[in-house]
This record gives C-alpha cells, sequence and structure tokens, in this order.
C-alpha cells in the first residue's frame, strides 16, 4: 500500500497492482467444451527447465480460467493489459486474505466474552455453551475457535485512481485482500 494527496490536500490511501500482461492460453466454446470461458496466463516462466512436458505449450506461473460471455471476442495468444481500465472504474478485487493464525472466538467471531465480577474467574474470553442438553453432540457450523484467514475474499467498489499504461500498474483506492505478491483477480 501507499498513498498519494488529491488536489485539496487530503490523504488518499492506495494499492499499487502489476497488472499484466496476461496473454490467453485458450478460449473454450459452448460448442467443444459446453460452457463459454478463457483462460488466461500470466508471469511467463523464462527458464526452458522448469517448463513441464504437459505445459510447454503454455509456459506461465499462474494459470486461471474466467466464465465469460464475452468470450468470442478475444481469440488465442490475445494480451489482456492495463489499457482495459480507466481513472474513475469501480472494481472489485479478490484474493486468497493474509492468514491469521489459530484464534479464539473474540478475534475470529467478535464475541463479547464474559463479566469480570460475580464469580468469573478465569473465562473473561471464552466462547461460553457449545450446544443444548437435548442435543449431545456439537452442532456442525457451531462459531468456535480455529484458523483464521487464508480464505478467498472479495473486495468490492475500489475506485481505480490511476493506471500507467507503461509499466503495467493499476492504483486502486483501497486495501486489497492478501500480503504483497499475492495473485488477484480484478474485475469490472
Amino acid at each position: 500500500m501507499s498513498q498519494i494527496f488529491d488536489k485539496d490536500g487530503n490523504v488518499v490511501p492506495l494499492t499499487l497492482i502489476e497488472a499484466g500482461p496476461c496473454q490467453i492460453t485458450q478460449v473454450k466454446t459452448k460448442k467443444s467444451d459446453g460452457y463459454e470461458s478463457l483462460q488466461v496466463g500470466f508471469k511467463e516462466i523464462v527458464k526452458k527447465s522448469k517448463i513441464k512436458k504437459p505445459m510447454a505449450h503454455k509456459p506461465f506461473r499462474f494459470i486461471r480460467e474466467f466464465r465469460n460471455a464475452a468470450a468470442g471476442e478475444l481469440k488465442l495468444g490475445d494480451k489482456i493489459d492495463v489499457s482495459l481500465f480507466k481513472e474513475g472504474d469501480i472494481v472489485k478485487v479478490a484474493g486468497v486474505s493474509k492468514g491469521k493464525g489459530f484464534q479464539g472466538g473474540v478475534r475470529r467471531w467478535g464475541f463479547h466474552g464474559k463479566k469480570a465480577t460475580h464469580g468469573v474467574k478465569h473465562e473473561a474470553r471464552t466462547i461460553g455453551s457449545i450446544g443444548a442438553t437435548g442435543l449431545q453432540r456439537v452442532i456442525k457450523g457451531k462459531k468456535m475457535p480455529g484458523r483464521m484467514g487464508g480464505v478467498r475474499t472479495t473486495v468490492k467498489n475500489l475506485q481505480v485512481i490511476k493506471v500507467d499504461k507503461d509499466n503495467n500498474l493499476l492504483a486502486v483506492r483501497g486495501a486489497v485482500p492478501g500480503h504483497p505478491g499475492t495473485l488477484v483477480e480484478i474485475r469490472t
């Protein structure tokens, strides 16, 4: 993340994203595959020794598929870059959020814990009851302590502040999920 100042002198928090160039590696059609989608490759592998034989025709580090109704407009080998975006566009960014490790119920789910008085001792941040007496088991999906983060998250309504076509950089207002260097998906 970084920041810039707008015309009025206010601080605008932004995230810089390297957006492409991505290359279309496969176009799936309803006739041949039963559905329409585009397969896109990002970050071409330079060392030939790192490319396995099955992927020799697609030498990319990341390959993702996007179901898209407009798949007929693009063809195999076309490049997708930041020129698709313009300043002021509203986008949504999806990615895998940062892992936070094992967390208790107060941090993970926002439980308020128990009172600090009236005989409550050493239980200020515990979750309380985890089930009824009639059903002698814990119901599936019960909010309990456990590993937090590391899941796919989408942040919506981020505004594109700047587009740098020379360096393939996109500056969006606000934070995006994941640690620096994480692969993210940007949709308009």
